[in-house]
């Protein structure tokens, strides 16, 4: 939990601090004073949309920033328009990138009718010097463009760009420390994520993800440990462990430790009752995680695991690091030691020199694996990666032809296998109302398949036995076991 006394300690008459983060609740109180004085003159409360595109990582960030927002007066709103707009952008694939020029389009009018609204943009796109030069060439009218090493400087730019008068960009090529103790603010109250580390090393040669989000870096376990056990005393059941990869969590610290151990002391937490983790890579998915997994009662049964392509050679020229076989040894070996396991995966379809055969491999392995689920993306060029150069792009219609196989395939497979639990009874995490039926809840089994059976908004949050009694494809109903089960356990 935030220690807000901590930040309403921060004198700021004088000069602000020099370390982090006092020196961000400086100017965060000093924006908290400039709103004030807008809200007087608008007659009415600021207002917030953040709109997020792309991972958990970007999700994680965007509640750091909906929090310090938060703590200046602005409060959150449904709506795409409102005094302060923030898109925290994804750049994986080009079509994130065209999703932003759309709203920001159309955001243009609306900044004309009222002048004194921000648009600000931040995330992985504005690493990308490319784009940054098109938004202040095209786009006069946004005022803040900061990129993903200085996500926690939010009050400070904007402080910036509030004395100026002037649009401010501010985008760092590398990243400069990790900066602790910064407020948040969580969708779900019951459960969150937690970083443990940022960046990636692995260059992948068709992502852009190391170049935008910089090298690993690790966050030191005590300081993760702390803010999961205060988490815990602020109501926190469930935590999603975050990272590029966090097979490779520990590496750049000063003393070392694998991500294993880290599993051991988050599940020393007197507490926590369900542990998730992403992303894992299979190249360096060791045997000391297995076993932790295996012999955990709180680590979830679901492991989230990119495959990419099930071609040796073209996994060979994606940088991948591991082979068709190893992918499937490595996936029959989970199987054995957690047969509960639910296996979910990232598939591309149509890297540069796909051929009909190497296609035929993916589809293979999919049958091979059988997948509960998975992500299928069809391959997007990005500029400065390796594969942005290669010979043999795939035609577009060919791929398209190649992606829905792969996605008929997969929701055959995974349709099979995601019913597995039919008839039996299992906990559930309660999230929420039912979207389509208020008289259902909708929760979470450990393996990450969604539930609804009938229940009261006081379940929310609370973890409850339920009996699951149909199979939709995707998602069970199910009711509760019996009276007792309706109370928290």
């Amino acid at each position: 939990m935030f220690d807000y006394k901590r930040l309403e300690a921060v004198d700021i008459q004088g000069e602000p601090p020099r370390y982090e983060p006092e020196r961000q609740y400086y100017y965060m109180k000093k924006c908290r004073e400039w709103a004030e004085q807008e809200e007087e003159r608008a007659g009415r409360p600021l207002t917030m949309s953040i709109q997020t595109l792309g991972c958990q990582m970007n999700a994680k960030d965007s509640e750091k920033m909906t929090a310090v927002l938060a703590y200046m007066g602005y409060q959150e709103t449904v709506e795409p328009v409102a005094d302060f707009v923030l898109y925290n952008t994804c750049t994986v694939r080009e079509n994130a990138n065209l999703k932003i020029y759309g709203r920001l389009g159309y955001l243009k009018n609306h900044k004309k009718k009222n002048p004194h609204m921000k648009i600000a943009l931040c995330g992985c796109m504005m690493q990308e010097k490319d784009e940054v030069e098109k938004i202040k060439r095209s786009y006069p009218f946004v005022d803040l463009v900061f990129g993903t090493h200085n996500i926690y400087k939010l009050a400070e730019i904007l402080y910036r760009q509030i004395q100026s008068g002037h649009r401010v960009v501010d985008v760092w090529d590398e990243p400069e420390e990790i900066v602790e103790d910064l407020p948040g603010k969580r969708k779900y109250p019951f459960r969150t994520g937690v970083n443990i580390m940022f960046g990636c090393n692995n260059f992948c040669s068709y992502c852009i993800v190391p170049y935008v989000r910089g090298r690993e870096r690790s966050r030191e376990p005590e300081d993760i440990i702390r803010e999961i056990s205060a988490l815990v005393a602020d109501g926190v059941v469930e935590v999603m462990l975050l990272g590029q990869n966090v097979n490779s969590y520990g590496k750049t610290l000063e003393q070392p430790i694998s991500f294993a151990e880290l599993l051991r002391q988050v599940e020393k937490v007197e507490g926590i009752r369900r542990i998730r983790f992403m992303t894992s890579h299979p190249k360096d998915l060791s045997d000391e995680l297995i076993a932790v997994m295996r012999d955990s009662k709180k680590i979830c049964p679901h492991l989230h695991l990119p495959l990419q392509s099930g071609r040796s050679s073209i996994l060979a020229q994606m940088n991948r690091r591991y082979t068709k076989e190893q992918y499937l040894n490595l996936a029959r070996k989970l199987k054995t030691e957690i047969p509960q396991i639910s296996l979910t995966t990232d598939i591309i379809v149509g890297f540069p020199g796909e051929t009909e055969e190497d296609f035929q491999e993916t589809m293979d392995v999919v049958g091979l694996v059988g997948f509960d689920t998975a992500f299928t993306f069809i391959y997007s060029k990005r500029t400065g990666t390796p594969a942005a150069a290669m010979k043999d792009q795939v035609p577009e219609d060919v791929v398209k032809e190649r992606f829905e196989r792969l996605l008929k395939k997969v929701q055959e497979t995974g349709a099979k296998v995601s019913g597995r639990q039919l008839h039996t009874v299992q906990e559930v995490l309660v999230e929420e109302v039912n979207d389509h039926d208020s008289r259902l809840m909708t929760g979470r089994l450990g393996n990450n398949t969604i539930v609804h059976f009938p229940g009261t908004e006081a379940l929310i949050g609370k973890i409850v036995r339920v009996s699951l009694d149909e199979f939709k494809g995707f998602y069970y109903l199910g009711k509760i076991k019996n009276k007792q089960d309706k109370e928290a356990r």
